[in-house]
């Protein structure tokens, strides 16, 4: 194994380990990195160990044991110094114990701010660097840097525990990590390939690990779904619509990878919002598309959230049904001046009702608020195909 793939794959369970034997992030941290450094040096010379994870989390175990030796004024973690040293052929890969999920909803604690609970995800289980999760987020490595910190610390300060929340905190805990890993998602989608082929690693993650739970099946149906479709969105740095992709430039196995997580949330019963957008993300891969279905689902979608943004995608699939005036009259009552979206959805449902001048003035109000270049080039190409 590739120390890169190694790293990729097993940084987030090192370190989760770590931290349920340590109880200190920043200690747990810091040996992982230790670990991974001693294996950069070794695994070229020796070759790779049989048990890569066991390698690293005992190398990663001995050092932290290493350093508290060194360092008795740590007084609270005095029970670890009769713990022995431990070797690759005493543990057994499958022995290690698997606490992605207790370290998953501890960094998706609510106590923390959302952009401390999404800068920690990828710290700790993406194992991102805090200078590309300060560049995904557009803010200085500084101000990432003193986001990580606060979090840690806020962890330690309000004695937020190691631990999957008890059953009847579960279903609002799950929503929160499941946003979290969407969010993350949705920053890659918009161009960062990298971040958000990290959320459906997390979302792979959290399925194996939660198997009974629909919503995150929906999930990561839904993520895999709209990832599948990336290399036909954009052509030229513009934003392609979905009507006018190149369908050979979809990742059709990972649709039907996607297909088969929505039935699996299906078949467990769900119908929650991430399984009601996989569903409507799945249709959207047909052809001929259902809009009449589409514009259902949404709506049910809408009841459920009271979401405007997704009362806004219910107009758009009315429209695509034929129903061009009832749709505008949706969009006319939404409450997201502020929301590039709705200005270019308008503008382009003025468009089809030859109310040209209006469309005009709703491109340049969306212009005017969008922050994708790619979407940008979308709208001033659209604007300039209105008749003069």
């Amino acid at each position: 194994m590739r120390l890169e793939q190694a790293f990729r794959d097993e940084w987030g369970r090192v370190l989760a380990s770590l931290i349920g034997f340590l109880g200190d992030f920043d200690l747990a941290e810091e040996a992982a990195q230790e670990a991974f450094a001693i294996a950069a040096e070794r695994w070229p010379r020796e070759g790779t160990p049989a048990n890569p994870r066991a390698w690293l989390t005992t190398t990663a175990r001995n050092r932290a044991i290493d350093r508290i030796r060194r360092d008795r004024t740590l007084a609270t973690k005095t029970r670890l110094l009769d713990v022995p040293e431990t070797t690759e052929d005493e543990v057994d890969e499958t022995t290690i114990p698997d606490e992605r999920l207790e370290l998953l909803f501890t960094c998706c604690h609510p106590a923390l701010a959302l952009d401390a609970q999404v800068a920690l995800t990828l710290r700790t289980l993406g194992g991102l660097r805090t200078e590309e999760i300060a560049r995904a987020f557009l803010v200085s490595d500084e101000t990432m840097a003193k986001r990580l910190v606060r979090a840690k610390r806020k962890i330690k300060a309000a004695g937020i525990p190691f631990r999957v929340p008890p059953a009847h905190l579960l279903p609002d805990r799950l929503a929160a990590v499941l946003a979290v890993v969407y969010l993350i998602f949705n920053e890659g989608y918009v161009g960062r390939g990298d971040l958000a082929a990290e959320a459906i690693r997390l979302g792979r993650s959290l399925a194996g690990l939660m198997p009974d739970e629909p919503e995150v099946h929906g999930l990561l149906a839904l993520m895999l779904v709209n990832d599948a479709r990336r290399e036909a969105r954009f052509a030229d740095d513009t934003v392609v619509l979905l009507r006018d992709q190149d369908r050979s430039l979809w990742d059709l196995d990972q649709i039907a990878e996607g297909r088969t997580g929505l039935d699996r949330a299906l078949a467990l019963g769900g119908r929650g919002p991430y399984v009601l957008q996989a569903a409507i993300a799945a249709l959207h891969a047909e052809e001929p598309q259902d809009w009449p279905q589409l514009a259902a689902l949404y709506g049910e979608l809408a009841r459920l959230t009271g979401s405007p943004i997704v009362e806004l995608n219910r107009a758009a699939a009315v429209a695509e049904a034929g129903e061009v005036e009832a749709a505008l009259a949706l969009v006319e009552r939404l409450e997201l001046d502020g929301y590039h979206y709705l200005h270019a959805t308008r503008a382009e449902l003025l468009r089809r009702l030859d109310r040209v001048e209006e469309a005009r003035a709703a491109y340049d109000r969306a212009l005017a608020l969008v922050h994708s270049d790619a979407e940008r080039r979308f709208l001033e190409r659209r604007l300039a195909e209105l008749p003069a």
